[in-house]
């Protein structure tokens, strides 16, 4: 099995840190691969990918997929990476959700349709969010010294201590973020059905890496690197102030290893969904990243403590990989401190850029 039938791959959200990866990553590998990123360039930073994917013989249209005109292509496109969303599990909390809704529903609706004119493969990744907050707010945890850790034999059906599978209840709150991405996996699913598009669904924990502009409600490890390297305060926020929350995080040339594998065999991939993530590999508190960061740059930096959990917040998430493993023989290869490494020398020789972002 080879990548070799597809001609022309498509990436939606292609400006922004995993859709500009995972592009740059495809075209090196199959040169002879037509790359077309698409992207509305609204989150800040991305503007910074646009010149990094033209040097690589990359495609770039600035283009929406909330608008369907701008999903209109010469090209027919053999493989759609659907990699756009409003990201943050924060989004709609305090305000309207229309942005969040028209992108990450509506707008994966009018990829959607790229794929069936096209009869166009397709990856779509989608998150760990869609799994409810209080049912796994609910698994008993035992503070230590450095994070919390699940404390129970027994938990609910779904779930390990090799953490969350994709048979764990749906049912419940989630945030509007994770709501619209588990929409976008059922409207899918009907595409399969009725038009006979073949896709694989991935839902990613945290995933993390080079050319990540971190932000608070997103991108936590790139802003915890930033942070340290250019010396501004944090916050622990949520779960008493500790910094004991847990996540497990996955580099993103590991998730390229993975798409890599599926696209070359999905035939056995469609109609499947996976958690993809660090799992119980790669995990880390933020107390624990705060740790490995001063190690690696040397600075101690200030950090408050809010004890007041977030909206929709998790103590710990960790997905089970087990099934993705047992399909593809995959699992993830660069550690949480490997990652944590890759992220500060793309820092020190972005300095300038980054800086320029943060108005410095």
């Amino acid at each position: 099995m080879s990548m070799s039938k597809y001609q022309t791959m498509l990436v939606t959200g292609g400006a922004g840190f995993v859709g500009s990866n995972l592009a740059v990553s495809f075209k090196r590998r199959y040169p002879e691969l037509t790359v077309i990123v698409l992207d509305n360039l609204k989150r800040r930073g991305s503007e910074f990918n646009v010149p990094r994917l033209a040097a690589e013989g990359i495609r770039f249209v600035h283009g929406d997929i909330r608008n369907p005109e701008d999903m209109e292509f010469t090209d027919k496109i053999d493989i759609l990476l659907e990699c756009s969303a409003e990201p943050s599990v924060l989004a709609g909390f305090g305000g309207s959700p229309k942005y969040l809704i028209n992108t990450n529903l509506t707008g994966t609706i009018n990829c959607l349709e790229v794929a069936r004119r096209n009869a166009a493969d397709v990856v779509f990744l989608s998150t760990s969010r869609v799994y409810p907050y209080d049912p796994i707010n609910a698994i008993p945890v035992r503070e230590e010294e450095s994070r919390f850790v699940w404390d129970c034999a027994d938990g609910p059906r779904g779930w390990s201590s090799a953490g969350l599978d994709i048979d764990f209840d749906l049912n419940g709150p989630k945030s509007m973020y994770g709501a619209t991405k588990l929409c976008s996996e059922f409207v899918l699913r009907e595409y399969e059905a009725m038009y006979g598009v073949r896709a694989v669904i991935n839902r990613c924990g945290v995933i993390a890496g080079p050319w990540q502009f971190g932000k608070v409600d997103q991108g936590v490890f790139s802003l915890w690197v930033q942070a340290h390297h250019f010396k501004r305060s944090l916050s622990y926020i949520g779960f008493g102030g500790l910094g004991k929350q847990v996540r497990d995080l996955l580099h993103v040339d590991d998730l390229f290893d993975l798409l890599d594998i599926q696209l070359g065999d999905l035939e056995k991939a469609k109609g499947k969904v996976y958690n993809v993530g660090g799992g119980t590999f790669s995990s880390l508190s933020l107390l624990e990243t705060t740790r490995l960061c001063e190690e690696m740059t040397g600075n101690a930096i200030a950090i408050r403590k809010d004890p007041v959990n977030r909206p929709a917040d998790l103590a710990i998430y960790i997905g089970d990989n087990r099934r993705v493993t047992a399909d593809f023989g995959w699992q993830p290869k660069r550690d949480a401190a490997t990652i944590l490494r890759d992220l500060l020398a793309w820092v020190r020789e972005q300095e300038a850029s980054l800086k320029t972002l943060a108005g410095l």
